[in-house]
């Protein structure tokens, strides 16, 4: 997402402004994090798997083009749902 789409989701959402210095300070700070959470090792076996796409504006390579994001949802015995895996669709 781009600093004026989270931007806009925000006001949109919380009713609040934030200026596109504050949205790159707070990505910058959280960049760690979510290679770290890319990076943890998954569970041997997930019992129920759920599968989903969202479409969303992507910039890549000077471009903007809408792409599909494919989001999985493996479903533990305890019924908590982790995020398995978000990828972009390939192009």
């Amino acid at each position: 997402m781009s600093t004026r789409e989270i931007s806009e989701h925000l006001r949109e959402i919380f009713g609040m402004e934030a200026s596109a210095e504050l949205i790159n300070t707070i990505t910058d700070a959280i960049l760690d994090e979510v290679e770290a959470w890319r990076q943890r090792p998954l569970d041997v076996a997930y019992p129920v798997v759920f599968f989903d796409a969202i479409r969303a504006k992507i910039r890549n390579e000077g471009l903007v083009r809408k792409k599909a994001i494919q989001i999985t949802l493996g479903c533990m015995t305890d019924v908590s749902m982790p995020i398995v895996i978000s990828l972009e669709a390939p192009k």
